[in-house]
């Protein structure tokens, strides 16, 4: 089974950080990768860039609009993802409670499917 974990962090956390302290962190997180791929679990992982320079679209009566970030009303963004091939929810869980992010962010589990199953 897939599933995805979300980073999901505070707006401006990133920004309230050294430079050293940022490389040491996202050097956490390429270890933490290196060891879900010898684990045979990693399938995709990518980190975002910040919520300020990202844009929603959406369409209404068929007329598009583009909303340029930052967003007011964001207290939190998605930081990154990691994609796993667990065999189970627990086991994703437990992945998730082993990731460095967790220690600053939030860590959401989320297995993929059909949006059609509620």
């Amino acid at each position: 089974m897939s599933y995805l974990l979300l980073i999901v962090e505070p707006v401006g956390q990133r920004q309230a950080r050294s430079e050293k302290e940022a490389r040491h962190l996202y050097q956490q997180m390429l270890d933490f990768e290196e060891d879900l791929k010898k684990r045979g679990l990693f399938l995709a992982s990518s980190s975002l860039r910040p919520v300020a320079e990202g844009v929603r679209v959406r369409v209404r009566e068929g007329k598009r609009a583009v909303i340029d970030g930052p967003f007011s009303e964001a207290k939190e963004m998605v930081g990154g993802f990691f994609l796993l091939d667990c065999d189970s929810r627990e086991q994703a869980i437990a992945i998730a409670g082993e990731c460095p992010a967790a220690e600053w962010a939030t860590v959401e589990v989320r297995e993929t499917g059909p949006c059609y199953l509620a």
